[in-house]
């Protein structure tokens, strides 16, 4: 701030001139090239009550700085203009969980950064991805994921146990783990998989992981289902941590035997090749872990 200051000073012929080209008052202005002086350990200006010179260290000064700042300002334009011209389509394969509460409100943001990059996103419940088929391939997996894929982790939040307040009313609160047997459950199927078995891990303590056998009314595999339900007062499910946090903040979700989980879920984004990325891919990825990881940080206090 002081070289733009101290360089609009010349230009201008005083320090008035300079501070009303900067929207500075002239005791800033004042400032700032005695901030500059004092710190290149010379003066830079005579000042008399009439007129205002360079001194030779001024003028040897000011020629390089006047390179110094054009080099600087060439250097922001091309980096804004190509910001804005970076374009392109991204191709995105999601699960129907991911790409709601992931994935789509990420969307807004980073098209305000790179207005001309476009979205392209399929959303399937697959079984086995065609990661070739697309530029990031985003997989929700479980704690004993261990992928041969190209991937890089998004973000880790916990799978928590939540139920409505009017559910809760009628049928009270599980006290422990066990307590979860004579309730209504509702279980997401896995591929493969119907285990009448929940198994519950503590979070804050190192003791015995517990199996509680459930009887679920509800089976599904699309979470949304579950959670909708669960809302409406159908019982109690597990569901991601950071899912749940909007619906417990306004009062619709109670959590239920904190800090029991009955698991941890990972975000993976998996991609064809680490060597040959565009950019506009790259950016995406790291735009998107940030934005994850400040949601896990938030719904941690739920």
């Amino acid at each position: 701030m002081s070289m733009r200051v101290f360089e609009s000073v010349i230009e201008k012929g005083s320090f008035a001139g300079a501070a009303r080209a900067l929207d500075l008052s002239p005791a800033v202005v004042t400032r700032l090239v005695a901030d500059l002086e004092e710190h290149l350990g010379t003066r830079l200006l005579q000042r008399s009550t009439r007129r205002m010179s360079l001194t030779d260290a001024g003028e040897a000064y000011i020629d390089r700085l006047r390179q110094i700042l054009h080099d600087i300002d060439d250097a922001d334009a091309e980096v804004s203009t190509h910001a804005h011209q970076l374009a392109g389509e991204l191709h995105i394969s999601s699960p129907p969980v991911v790409a709601s509460h992931l994935l789509a409100p990420m969307i807004a943001g980073f098209r305000q950064r790179y207005p001309n990059i476009v979205f392209d996103v399929h959303v399937d419940a697959f079984d086995a991805p065609s990661i070739e088929e697309y530029d990031l391939t985003l997989l929700a997996v479980g704690n004993d994921f261990n992928g041969s894929v190209i991937a890089r982790k998004i973000a880790t939040t916990s799978a928590i146990l939540v139920a409505s307040p009017d559910y809760i009313k009628q049928h009270g609160q599980p006290l422990q783990p066990l307590d979860l047997s004579t309730h209504a459950c509702l279980r997401l199927r896995m591929p493969g998989l119907r285990s009448t078995t929940w198994h519950l891990m503590h979070s804050e303590q190192e003791i015995e992981d517990v199996h509680v056998p459930v009887s679920p009314v509800v089976w599904a595999n699309h979470s949304d289902t579950l959670l909708r339900a669960v809302r409406a007062g159908a019982g109690i499910t597990s569901i991601a941590q950071d899912l749940a946090a909007q619906y417990i903040a306004n009062g619709e979700l109670i959590r239920v035997l904190r800090p029991w989980i009955s698991g941890r879920i990972s975000v993976f984004a998996a991609f064809p090749s680490r060597k040959f990325m565009p950019r506009r891919t790259r950016l995406f990825l790291d735009y998107m872990t940030d934005q994850a990881q400040k949601m896990v940080e938030i719904a941690k206090e739920y």
